[in-house]
């Protein structure tokens, strides 16, 4: 059994998210491998027991009921009134809230008239805590479900405030599949979102076209340094991630 470890970003994944940015720090175990000289090649599918997805977000009250968000990574905010009426949100999509009670907030965000994601969010009896019962409609239409904790890192009272994860619970099935790429590189495919992201581990900078619907270029690079540690430095991001 060979075990991988990934952590990725990937433009249009980032909408999948609340924030519009995905981070998934995550081991796979290998269901085939197809390329005997690099065991990175084959079907990979998410074992959620030995994985993270940890998650920063914020939220600040403005007036009565209208509040800005926050989210992990972003440089950015939203401001919406939380009446659960769709409102523009980041990237051509709505955002809204509706505040089903005094601890529980409705969370939906569509694309194109059609619900991109959903979520539950829950408040504990002392204020410190928030549940989340996050789940994103996938391209293919399947579910892909995670159960966040948060904890209250300041701010407050109510949902006011920074809340960082202690756990998330995946409860949904993730597939990856790796396959080569051209001479010296690889492909990595999330089918159940029509991605697919080629890699060359040339180190010269290559166009990262992200698919909508956040159209743009940026430049990275890619080195192999061996087939059990790959990195990848973006310009924009200015950090390296490995695989």
């Amino acid at each position: 059994m060979i075990k991988l470890v990934v952590a990725f970003a990937n433009g249009f994944a980032s909408i999948f998210k609340r924030s519009c940015r995905l981070l998934l720090v995550a081991s796979f175990i290998t269901g085939s491998l197809m390329a005997a000289d690099n065991p990175f090649v084959g079907k990979w599918k998410l074992n959620g027991s030995k994985s993270r997805l940890p998650d920063q977000m914020k939220v600040k009250k403005v007036s009565a009921n209208k509040y800005s968000f926050g989210f992990e990574g972003d440089d950015y905010e939203e401001t919406i009134v939380a009446d659960g009426t769709d409102q523009p949100g980041v990237f051509g999509t709505t955002f809204s809230v509706m505040v089903e009670g005094p601890d529980n907030w409705k969370v939906v965000r569509k694309t194109d008239g059609k619900i991109l994601l959903m979520a539950n969010w829950r408040l504990s009896q002392d204020g410190n805590t928030l549940d989340d019962d996050f789940t994103l409609i996938q391209p293919n239409g399947s579910k892909f479900n995670v159960y966040y904790v948060y904890k209250r890192t300041a701010g407050g009272p109510g949902f006011d405030g920074t809340w960082e994860s202690t756990s998330e619970k995946v409860n949904s099935v993730f597939e990856l599949q790796i396959q080569p790429y051209e001479s010296d590189g690889l492909a990595f495919i999330i089918p159940s979102e029509g991605i697919v992201k080629n890699l060359n581990f040339d180190g010269k900078d290559h166009a990262d076209r992200t698919p909508p619907p956040k159209p743009q270029e940026r430049p990275f690079c890619c080195a192999r340094y061996s087939w059990n540690l790959l990195f990848e430095s973006r310009e924009r991001a200015k950090r390296s991630r490995s695989f």
